[in-house]
């Protein structure tokens, strides 16, 4: 009778024992890439951009980790997204609200590439037995921007995205790495979300 008054008590001590190394484990185990997230309102817009946040660790980074010619996922580990909360337009394109896959191409001379995808749709769509169907990925591409990339005095250890509101109109978004950071703006017409308000009420 007394085990039995006792048993309830012995398995939440476990029950607790088995959640508790659980949590441990995962406080040892952090992500090498750490999640991270920047948010900017520019005029009217919120300007969301979700990513992971690898280190340079001693490596070189661009034309050895991130190849020359190859378009790549502009972060870590899952698709780095950005995120606009009204209509607006990027590269010469109107863009929807909505959320955006980042992927950029950097080259060794000249102009980098920066492409956003919709429809969900990331650099994973476009691999191919190892390889990214650059053909394709250029052609599904909602916006495509090109990007003069500036080199840095000081090398930046983890990738880092900023959102600049520059002129609260038009917005900057530029991603640093290393020593080498690139930037393309987004136009959020302020002046058109107003007219529609206007619009509204006739």
């Amino acid at each position: 009778m007394k085990t039995h008054k006792f048993l309830p008590i012995f398995i939440a001590i476990f029950t607790l024992g088995l959640c508790s190394a659980e949590l441990f484990a995962q406080i040892q185990s952090p992500q090498p890439s750490p999640a991270a997230s920047v948010t900017q309102k520019v005029g009217f817009t919120n300007i969301t951009i979700e990513y992971s946040s690898p280190g340079v660790k001693g490596r070189k980074v661009f034309g050895e980790l991130q190849k020359f010619g190859t378009t790549w996922r502009a972060g870590a580990n899952q698709a780095t997204k950005i995120t606009f909360s009204t209509d607006v337009k990027v590269g010469g394109k109107d863009l929807n609200a909505g959320s955006y896959s980042i992927s950029i191409k950097p080259v060794k001379s000249g102009d980098w590439t920066i492409y956003l995808h919709g429809d969900g749709k990331s650099i994973s769509n476009y691999m191919s037995q190892g390889k990214v169907d650059e053909t394709k990925l250029e052609a599904e591409a909602a916006a495509k921007i090109s990007a003069t990339p500036k080199s840095l005095s000081d090398a930046v250890e983890r990738l880092v995205y900023v959102v600049s509101a520059e002129d609260n109109k038009t917005g900057k978004v530029s991603m640093a790495w290393d020593k080498t950071m690139v930037s393309f703006d987004v136009d959020t017409n302020p002046e058109g979300i107003i007219e529609g308000f206007k619009g509204s009420f006739k």
